[in-house]
């Protein structure tokens, strides 16, 4: 009896210890998404390089949680609720490394900058990462909570993201437009855009997957 108690409990802290794994890979990409657009909208060169190291730390997360779920599927071959908890941070953890890949690739973007673009132009965008960063911050939040009614906010917010991502890009062209000699700075504000578009799909990924950890069945849109 003791030593069924001893497995049960090994194998509840195994699944403890892999949601908060999560929990920390979490935040760790919310403060990379946060330094990233932060360095975007002030043009701040020198934070590109702790960025760059900033995400190192998340796929080091990434590879932990890999080998913690591995083991947890071998030793104890999960069921129902628990192999939910195993997929769904396995696919979690593989959208928090892309968002963490994308807002390291923004901050790269902006190396070739000049100090003096519009500030209308930037505050585009930060509108946009703004956004995007409080986006990540629920689902994070949703995901702690096991919240399907967050995470559905979530989904439905996307639209959103996807809007600001069109207006930040359409500013981007037409800056381009007034001078050809904008055009390496506006193809790199467009990438921006487009990789904080991507970054929100991520999120709305992870909201799905968060509702499926609750639910046992997937989003359908109504």
């Amino acid at each position: 009896m003791n030593e069924d108690n001893h497995i049960v409990k090994s194998y509840g802290e195994e699944l403890q210890l892999l949601t908060d794994s999560i929990i920390q890979m979490g935040s760790l990409t919310e403060s990379l998404m946060l330094d990233s657009i932060k360095a975007i909208t002030i043009i701040d060169k020198e934070a590109v390089g702790r960025i760059v190291e900033s995400d190192k730390k998340i796929n080091q997360y990434r590879s932990k949680i890999d080998t913690q779920i591995m083991t947890i599927l071998v030793k104890r071959a999960p069921m129902a609720i628990d192999l939910r908890v195993a997929i769904t941070a396995l696919r979690i953890s593989q959208d928090l490394e892309r968002i963490g890949d994308l807002a390291k690739g923004n901050a790269k973007k902006i190396l070739p900058w000049p100090e003096n673009l519009p500030e209308e132009l930037l505050k585009s965008f930060n509108r946009l990462g703004s956004l995007v960063s409080e986006q990540l911050n629920k689902v994070i939040d949703s995901y702690i909570k096991k919240s399907k009614d967050i995470a559905i906010e979530v989904i439905h917010a996307d639209g959103n993201v996807n809007d600001l991502a069109y207006s930040s890009i359409k500013e981007a062209l037409s800056f381009l437009s007034k001078d050809i000699k904008h055009l390496e700075f506006a193809t790199n504000l467009l990438f921006v855009g487009k990789n904080l578009e991507r970054a929100g799909d991520h999120i709305t990924r992870i909201a799905e997957n968060i509702y499926y950890l609750a639910e046992g069945e997937y989003y359908k849109n109504k």
